[in-house]
């Protein structure tokens, strides 16, 4: 199992970086070439929730993001560290905010739940999660390892 990790600071210039590094990581785990673009937008919406929880909430620490190449899967986890940050959601149901919102402002929390949407619509395995330290999205895609040739 091969494992990419990639830590920035919360600024939004950073997130085409990781896009970047996402998408060849992606290229190189076996990821279908159709799905990268899928992979860059995820990417890219999942790190930018994360950067505009670190600044929403003055949270100063990196945003952290995990790339991994299993036998049959590709998977990518962006975490923050703002507590109580996810929702638990899944692919089958992103649409309602778990607990640990109250901080936000509506329009945050609107546009936090637009994010967590996109995400879903681009990927089929996703999964959100929080705790005392901070949440993850975790996002897997299968490789071309898992798909059966025909």
């Amino acid at each position: 199992m091969a494992t990419v990790e990639l830590r920035f600071s919360a600024q939004p210039e950073h997130v085409r970086t990781a896009r970047l590094v996402a998408a060849a990581v992606a290229r190189r785990a076996g990821v279908d070439e159709a799905v990268l673009d899928e992979v860059r937008l995820a990417v890219g919406e999942a790190c930018s929730r994360a950067v505009g929880l670190h600044r929403g909430h003055g949270v100063m620490s990196p945003v952290k993001v995990v790339l991994t190449e299993e036998e049959k899967t590709f998977s990518i986890e962006v975490g923050d560290d703002v507590p109580g940050s996810g929702s638990g959601a899944s692919a089958a149901g992103v649409a309602e905010a778990g607990p640990g919102v109250e901080g936000h402002d509506a329009e945050a929390e609107g546009e936090d739940e637009m994010g967590l949407a996109v995400i879903s619509g681009l990927v089929d395995d996703v999964k959100v999660v929080s705790g005392p330290d901070g949440g993850v999205i975790r996002m897997s895609w299968p490789t071309a390892s898992a798909v059966p040739l025909s």
